[in-house]
């Protein structure tokens, strides 16, 4: 309780001394400076009343920087009763923080005063003032730079003389605004077309700094808004622009309509990262311009900035872009064509026509198709179209006679000029000798030799054999150079692809026939691998057969097989065959055991996989043990059948060996065996005992001697059997009921001939294993 108690005091000493009027009666802290350059030195000196000391002692007084203590402070106690204490920070690196002067109260500190710090640097130059003078405001605006920052607030102010040379007649001053680096003069402390002198001046707790002064005429430095630019309404007066031009004409910016200015316009195309192109000066009188030299059909960006001239001005800013497309222009190209004719009957005969464009103009108009037509001899106004088509080439019918056609390619500006296409007869020589070779798996070589008389020109045509609809036109090519003999084609030419290659040769009116041949530009690897058949298995052997595919054309001769066979237990196996192999015989497979096998052929161009075949192998047939010992125990069976039946039918055998069998349920073995076989009774159980079949021969076999086992005893007054196999036979009706070893009737052996069973039917019964581990088979014979 005593604890809580001072606890409490403590509490309301505390709260008496937060009270503001308390703090300022315990203590004060004078600063030397409280803003001063970053990285300078700082002295505060704190006082502290007597009232707040405690009797009798000196109170530690202490000093935080933000949350940090302070060393370094001195203390002394002056003559009135007041404590002071002083400390010099000397590289004050913090921009702004808080300093507090603290006293120990108990276990804390309590803060009696705080004084906050700031550290920065006084303002630089400014600097590239300019000006504008804005004709819709009417006022003068100035911007600069202020320079690097100073950590301290700032002050930018804008003053304005009516005069360059002196700064008595001071115009109005403009403060910018916080973080703000322009300001402006309003129209009313404006004076138009006369000097002024315009400066900066920047302030702050550190300092104060000035700009060069600007000197300038309002009016020398207005600045125009930009122009509107529009495109030329279409008009039936007005022509078309020609190709590769644009009309177009712009509105001026209207506070500027009684001041002369000059203007510029500038064009981009809209194709990727197409640069500005500048056109200017344009004339300000007409306000219409048209701009000719630019690509067909292709879309343009405009933009148009204007300034006042010949006085001085600046220039406005760039107007809003304006898209305008160019028209077409007429196709300007070279039709280069070839065709080739086949009669059809005596009257009409078939054309094929190839052709190229060639442009003859870098900025040529796009075409957009192409037209064929034929004027018949003697109708000169008479034009027969054949052909509109977008593509190279063009099949038609003429008639026999017609020996010229005419082509051109046009677009929505208009047609080329005619191309006329003559018909040439194939009388002249054909080449020699033909033959080709691939350079790589996109080139082919091909070569001939030269006839004679030399041709002007061959024409080289290349195609996929057999076409591919897919691929389009043929591809050909003509060569204005009679003395070559060979050429490299590298035009749409594909690897592992059969091409059919023709050449003909061109003279001064005819052509010679066309001479044709067959290449591969690189031979593939097979299509396909032979598919495997499975001929005959084994339970440890399968043989395989195949049909070898067909050669292909373009494919390689095979150089070798490839058998792979692999068990479920992912092991694989392989073995290589030569080219002329047939089938193959897999040895050493385990039996009953599944396979998945497949077939590589190669050749020289690669290697391609058969369909996987999966067999299993026969297995071991697990019943062919027990058969033969189940042949092994049926011997053994009619064997001993036969002995008892040769016993039981001799008179002389009348009497058995042992007159009674014992009951092996409640016997022992050891009582079984007599010691006078005449002269031993045994008792039988009953024969009626549904329990047990009827016996009539009980043989008791002696296995092997075999060690004891741990858990076996080694008692020596356990059971011995006799070494002798030892039988019983009993005779006589197996369904009398009888309880001793002879019966009490008259029915006995010596009374009349042993009673011999019509049937017997022969069982083995195995009975329970006598503690020595013999074996014990019961032949049981049943009598009907």
């Amino acid at each position: 309780m005593a604890r809580l108690g001072d606890c409490g005091l403590i509490r309301a000493a505390l709260i008496i001394l937060l009270l503001p009027r308390s703090l300022e009666e315990c203590g004060h802290i004078s600063l030397s400076a409280p803003i001063v350059r970053l990285g300078d030195s700082i002295t505060a000196s704190c006082v502290i009343n007597q009232n707040c000391s405690r009797p009798g002692l000196d109170s530690q007084i202490l000093w935080k920087l933000g949350a940090e203590l302070q060393p370094g402070g001195r203390q002394q106690r002056l003559p009135d009763g007041t404590q002071e204490s002083t400390i010099t920070l000397p590289h004050f690196n913090h921009t702004q923080a808080f300093l507090s002067c603290c006293l120990t109260w108990g276990n804390s500190l309590q803060i009696l005063d705080q004084a906050e710090l700031r550290a920065g640097y006084p303002p630089a130059v400014p600097h590239n003032l300019s000006c504008l003078m804005n004709l819709t405001t009417y006022s003068l605006t100035c911007q600069w730079e202020p320079g690097p920052e100073t950590h301290l607030p700032t002050s930018f102010t804008l003053k304005s003389f009516q005069s360059c040379q002196t700064q008595k007649d001071s115009i109005s001053d403009c403060v910018a605004e916080d973080g703000q680096s322009h300001c402006s003069i309003l129209r009313k402390h404006l004076t138009l077309y006369q000097k002024m002198g315009i400066r900066v001046q920047a302030e702050n707790a550190l300092g104060t700094s000035v700009s060069p002064q600007l000197c300038l005429d309002p009016m020398d430095v207005v600045k125009l808004e930009p122009p509107m630019l529009w495109t030329v309404d279409p008009s039936h007066e007005a022509a078309p622009p020609q190709p590769g031009c644009l009309q177009l004409h712009w509105e001026p910016w209207k506070p500027s309509l009684h001041m002369s200015q000059k203007c510029e316009l500038r064009h981009q195309p809209q194709l990727g990262d197409a640069n500005w192109t500048l056109e200017g000066p344009l004339p300000a009188e007409t306000l219409q311009y048209e701009l000719c030299g630019l690509l067909p059909a292709t879309a343009y960006t405009l933009q148009m900035r204007c300034v006042r001239w010949p006085l001085p001005g600046h220039w406005s800013n760039w107007s809003p872009n304006l898209k305008l497309r160019t028209t077409e222009q007429v196709p300007i190209v070279r039709l280069r064509a070839w065709s080739r004719q086949r009669t059809l009957d005596n009257r009409t005969m078939d054309v094929q026509l190839f052709w190229k464009p060639m442009p003859l103009e870098e900025n040529s108009g796009q075409i957009q198709g192409y037209l064929v037509s034929w004027r018949p001899s003697g109708q000169a106004r008479a034009v027969l179209p054949l052909c509109n088509t977008t593509a190279l080439s063009c099949t038609f019918h003429l008639p026999s006679e017609a020996r010229e056609v005419a082509l051109v390619a046009y677009n929505p500006a208009g047609t080329s000029h005619p191309t006329p296409v003559v018909f040439l007869d194939s009388r002249g020589p054909p080449l020699t000798r033909l033959y080709t070779m691939a350079q790589d798996p996109h080139s082919l070589w091909v070569g001939w030799e030269c006839p004679n008389p030399q041709p002007e020109g061959y024409v080289i045509e290349w195609d996929l054999s057999p076409p591919s609809p897919r691929d389009g036109n043929k591809t050909w090519r003509m060569e204005y150079n009679g003395s070559i003999t060979g050429t490299l084609l590298r035009e749409n030419i594909r690897p592992f692809q059969l091409y059919k290659i023709s050449v003909t040769p061109l003279y001064e009116d005819t052509m010679g026939p066309a001479g044709h041949i067959y290449a591969y530009s690189q031979e593939m690897a097979p299509s396909r691998a032979p598919e495997l058949h499975l001929k005959h298995i084994g339970k440890t052997w399968a043989q395989l057969e195949w049909v070898p595919e067909p050669p292909e054309l373009g494919k390689s001769p095979l150089t070798h097989y490839t058998i792979f066979w692999t068990n479920t237990q992912n092991q694989s196996f392989s073995t290589i065959l030569n080219a002329s192999s047939r089938g193959f015989v897999l040895h050493d497979l385990e039996p009953g055991s599944l396979y998945h096998i497949h077939l590589m052929a190669t050749s020289q161009a690669g290697a391609t996989n058969s369909t996987g075949l999966t067999l299993m192998t026969l297995a071991l047939e697990g019943s062919e043990l027990p058969i033969l010992l189940g042949l092994f125990a049926l011997m053994f069976s009619v064997i001993c059948c036969c002995g008892t039946a040769c016993l039981c039918c001799k008179p002389s055998r009348k009497n058995s060996l042992w007159p009674s069998v014992p009951d092996p349920a409640h016997s022992s073995l050891g009582s079984w065996v007599p010691t006078t076989m005449e002269e031993e009774t045994f008792q039988l159980p009953s024969l009626w005992d549904s329990g047990m079949p009827p016996i009539t021969k009980i043989t008791v076999l002696e296995e092997e001697e075999k060690k004891l086992g741990p858990w076996e005893s080694n008692d020596s007054s356990e059971i011995c059997l006799p070494t002798l196999v030892q039988t019983y036979v009993l005779q006589g009706d197996p369904k009398t009921a009888s309880t001793q070893p002879q019966p009490q009737s008259g029915t006995s052996d010596q009374d009349g001939p042993p009673r011999q069973p019509a049937y017997f039917e022969t069982q083995t019964m195995l009975c329970p294993a006598p503690p020595t581990g013999l074996l014990c088979l019961f032949p049981i014979i049943s009598v009907s």
